[in-house]
């Protein structure tokens, strides 16, 4: 399947791409605490969830909820930011894919699971998919959950796609919005909060719209 350029794609080239890749080493170096996405997610999970970090980049979210016991698979479209996981992070099951053509066929070829508890796209993923695709995108990753499974999604809200177009697209979806934070510190949202963190569930009885 051919999908079209995502956001990230046309603005991180080059010297820019690098420029990534260089600030997630010198955290890492560090000891920088990049894990604070991991640390919600675990809360949603019982201990050995099924859980996708989808828009993995680096693999950091992935590696620390594979180090809290979930079974965990990391997605990413660019292949040299997934090189730079599995190089990271082995053990955990890495995958360079577009979330807007995933499959659970894909996720079985690298051992991964088929179905998921969460699915949690942090750190400006979903405002960094290809323009328009937003809602398809989520579609599709509401059907790699279990019914009653949960997907998390956390960015900036200064962006083109905003947290009302993500209310309205999870209603067209059938995605009731359970939880709506500033922060993945649980700060409450407010109109001026810079950040949304925010919790769908898939209920049980849901069917992707056609």
């Amino acid at each position: 399947m051919t999908t079209p350029p995502t956001r990230w794609e046309l603005e991180y080239t080059g010297d820019n791409w690098e420029a990534y890749r260089a600030r997630f080493e010198k955290l890492f170096e560090i000891g920088t605490d990049v894990e604070g996405e991991a640390r919600f997610v675990d809360a949603l999970c019982e201990r050995g969830a099924a859980v996708l970090d989808a828009g993995c980049g680096t693999g950091r979210i992935a590696a620390a909820l594979h180090r809290l016991g979930h079974r965990v698979a990391g997605v990413d479209k660019d292949a040299g930011l997934i090189e730079v996981a599995q190089g990271r992070y082995p053990g955990v099951n890495y995958l360079a894919a577009d979330l807007l053509a995933l499959t659970a066929a894909d996720l079985a070829e690298v051992g991964a699971p088929e179905a998921f508890d969460v699915v949690v796209l942090p750190g400006n993923v979903l405002v960094f998919v290809a323009p328009g695709t937003e809602r398809a995108v989520l579609a599709n990753l509401a059907g790699l959950l279990v019914p009653g499974g949960r997907l998390v999604a956390g960015f900036a809200t200064d962006r083109d796609y905003s947290p009302a177009d993500l209310r309205a697209d999870a209603q067209a979806l059938g995605l009731p919005l359970e939880h709506s934070f500033a922060t993945w510190q649980l700060d409450p949202m407010t109109d001026d909060a810079g950040w949304t963190v925010v919790v769908l569930r898939r209920p049980q009885d849901w069917v992707a719209p056609a």
